[in-house]
C-alpha cells in the first residue's frame, strides 16, 4: 500500500473501504497531490515546535503532511462520516486531534488555550470547504486568535479577490478587510484536476502572514468595516452616492458626508473599488461623529 494517503490509488481504496459518498453541500473534494500538498506545508514554514489548525481534514490527505512536519495539529471536521476513516488514515500520528465540529462554531480563543498550551508559534493551513471560505477566514482574524498566519487553498476567484489591489476589478471589501490584519499574496494556483470529485473550478493557495498591528488605525474598527461596505454596495455608484444610500439616515446627513469628504481630500465623485485601505481609514475616522 502507498505510504501517502493523497495518492490516486490509495484515495480511491479508502473512499471504497468505507463506501464513502461525497456531499455536494459540504463542498468535499480531495487532494490526490502529495506534491501540492507538500508545496502548502513548505509555504507554511513550519517547525517542529509549530502548532496547526486545520479545517476541513476530509480523509486526512493533509493532515498526514502537516503532522510529518509540526509538534500538534487539531482539525476540525463536520462530517461524522470522516471521523472512523480519520481514526484509521492518522492514526499513525498520535499528535493529531480531530474535532467533530464546525470550526464557525467553535470557541477558538479557549480551544487554543487547552490544546496549544505549550506552543507559542501557531498556523492555520486547511483545504478550505468553497462554500464557508470567507467565513472562516474573517472569523480567523476578527477574533484576534494568537496565529502566526494562514495558508489555505481556495477557490482562484476568491483568492484574487482577497490579494487584490486598489482600482482593479477584484479588489472590494474583503480585499480591504482581510488586508487590514494581514499582507496577502497568492502563492500558487492549483489546477481541477488533482482533486476527486473534479471541482467547476480552478484553485489557489493563499498565504495570509498576520501584521503585528493592523495596516491602519480606527477608533471604531466596525464602523470602519461598514464603511468599506457601503461603498462597495453598488460598485457603479460613486462613494458619495453609496455613502448617501446606505448609511442609516444618509440622506439626511448628506452635506455632513460631503464635509468629510472634503475633509480628509476624497473626490465625492470617485468610486469604492478606487479607495485604498487607508484612504477608506481617514474617511471612517471622518465621518464617524455624524453617526454615532
Amino acid at each position: 500500500m502507498d505510504k501517502d494517503i493523497a495518492t490516486p490509488k490509495r484515495t480511491k481504496n479508502i473512499l471504497e473501504k468505507y463506501g464513502f459518498s461525497f456531499k455536494k453541500s459540504l463542498g468535499q473534494n480531495f487532494l490526490i497531490d502529495t506534491n501540492i500538498l507538500r508545496r502548502i506545508v513548505h509555504y507554511a514554514e513550519l517547525t517542529d515546535e509549530t502548532g496547526v489548525i486545520e479545517v476541513g481534514p476530509g480523509i486526512g490527505s493533509l493532515t498526514e503532511q502537516l503532522a510529518r512536519n509540526c509538534k500538534k495539529v487539531v482539525s476540525f471536521e463536520i462530517d461524522q462520516r470522516l471521523l472512523p476513516i480519520l481514526e484509521e488514515t492518522l492514526s499513525p500520528y498520535r499528535h493529531v486531534k480531530v474535532i467533530n465540529k464546525d470550526i464557525l462554531e467553535a470557541d477558538l480563543s479557549t480551544i487554543i488555550d487547552e490544546e496549544f498550551k505549550d506552543i507559542q508559534d501557531l498556523m492555520v493551513v486547511a483545504n478550505l470547504p468553497y462554500y464557508v471560505t470567507t467565513p472562516i477566514i474573517m472569523k480567523l482574524l476578527e477574533e484576534k486568535l494568537p496565529i502566526r498566519g494562514i495558508v489555505v487553498m481556495l477557490q482562484k476567484e476568491v483568492a484574487d479577490r482577497i490579494s487584490a489591489l486598489p482600482g482593479t476589478k477584484d479588489y472590494g471589501s474583503l480585499s480591504a478587510a482581510v488586508q487590514y490584519y494581514t499582507e496577502a499574496e497568492t502563492v500558487m494556483t492549483v489546477p481541477k484536476t488533482v482533486f476527486v470529485p473534479q471541482p467547476n473550478v480552478d484553485s489557489a493557495v493563499i498565504r495570509l502572514k498576520r501584521r503585528k498591528k493592523p495596516l491602519v488605525s480606527v477608533h471604531n474598527e466596525a464602523f470602519f468595516f461598514k464603511v468599506i461596505k457601503v461603498c462597495f454596495a453598488q460598485r457603479r455608484k460613486t462613494v458619495l452616492n453609496n455613502l448617501i444610500s446606505q448609511l442609516p439616515n444618509g440622506k439626511e446627513k448628506k452635506e455632513e458626508i460631503r464635509t468629510a469628504l472634503l475633509a480628509v481630500n476624497i473626490d465625492a465623485g470617485r468610486r469604492g473599488e478606487t479607495l485604498s485601505i487607508e484612504e477608506f481609514a481617514r474617511l471612517s475616522e471622518a465621518i464617524y461623529p455624524y453617526f454615532r
